[in-house]
């Protein structure tokens, strides 16, 4: 898709703008919901234990794989709940959030808190604008036309089927952000927390690895380890794709205004409450944008007041169902990755140079 830029009609968007907060906030769509995220954290808990005790109890059995995936589920849900953290919308304190947050994506999940906020904080402040959102920079999947072209050799070849390919190479997202964590806790560059976070992720994989090799043999521990980090990146990658990818690209040169810019590229999830605990609350990826620490219970309410707020305005608000939101992921990276054609592979021109 080529980067544009979106209209949204001469109604004074940023006034208005601040007439919607203050209706959320006198809503009180804004106030703490700590019953919710209390029990989402219990049966979180719960059902960890029980992977663990299923682990336990099952020994050296090829069934471990099942529990390896379920593994890959709930750890996944865990940094769902890492993200609303960082996102102030679990407790009041911001210090009080990133301390939850550091323990359950550091210490459980075994990624790095300090690396996530940064990459998500760049992410919130300009959502697809090209040279300013990390999330549309090049890693394998080129998001833009421009990083499809430079790619040479193999890796052309695998963005010309970058659509195609997207979900399987989630397979290995899993490794890749761990790798990632790892790499912006070794900089020189001052990051916060990065002692904390480096026992924290020593211990996770101390006791995850040790437990694993002392139980299994070795060729099922590296199976049990492949599954659950298969499981883990494609359930994280496919819970965050369907949320900008395809929708509009802003242009580095372009000034929106901050309601615009966080509407018109981002894209809801139709189901309400099945899809809101499939996918952490980024269903409501629209309100998530526009009031990043709403807690996750308030979403549902919010969306009402801003599809009528949009409808006002006339400005478009994006809805799909999972499945077709794929659909348009897909087709949206098969077309960037038509960049990346090498031009004699157009059968017409290579008619000409067997001549």
């Amino acid at each position: 898709m080529r980067a544009t830029k979106p209209r949204t009609g001469s109604l004074d968007v940023t006034r208005s703008f601040t007439a919607l907060s203050r209706v959320v906030r006198e809503s009180g769509l804004l106030a703490r919901t700590r019953w919710f995220y209390a029990a989402l954290v219990t049966t979180l808990s719960l059902a960890l234990g029980g992977v663990i005790t299923g682990f336990i109890l099952l020994g050296d059995s090829w069934f471990q794989l099942l529990m390896a995936g379920a593994l890959g589920l709930i750890l996944t849900q865990f940094a769902f709940l890492a993200h609303e953290a960082s996102h102030r919308q679990v407790l009041e304190s911001g210090p009080a959030n990133d301390r939850v947050g550091r323990i359950l994506a550091a210490g459980v999940v075994g990624i790095s808190y300090a690396w996530w906020m940064t990459k998500h904080t760049r992410h919130h402040a300009n959502p697809n604008k090209i040279g300013k959102d990390p999330d549309i920079e090049w890693d394998t999947i080129s998001f833009t036309e421009t990083d499809a072209a430079k790619q040479k050799g193999l890796l052309a070849a695998i963005t010309r089927k970058q659509g195609y390919l997207f979900f399987p190479l989630l397979t290995l997202e899993g490794l890749n952000l761990h790798a990632r964590s790892l790499t912006t806790l070794m900089e020189r560059r001052p990051v916060k927390g990065r002692w904390i976070e480096l026992s924290l992720i020593a211990v996770h994989f101390i006791v995850y690895f040790g437990a694993l090799f002392w139980v299994l043999p070795l060729g099922m521990a590296f199976a049990f380890i492949g599954v659950q980090m298969a499981v883990f990146g494609v359930y994280m990658g496919a819970s965050f794709a369907p949320n900008h990818k395809g929708m509009a690209l802003i242009p580095a040169d372009s000034k929106l205004d901050f309601f615009s810019k966080q509407v018109l590229t981002s894209r809801n999830i139709s189901g309400g409450l099945w899809a809101s605990a499939l996918l952490g609350g980024l269903n409501y990826q629209v309100e998530h944008h526009l009031f990043p620490n709403m807690p996750r219970p308030h979403l549902a309410k919010a969306r009402e007041i801003v599809r009528e707020h949009c409808a006002t305005l006339g400005v478009p608000y994006t809805e799909t169902t999972l499945v077709q939101s794929y659909g348009i992921v897909i087709r949206y990276l098969n077309q960037v990755g038509l960049s990346a054609r090498d031009p004699f592979d157009c059968p017409m021109v290579n008619q000409f140079r067997r001549v």
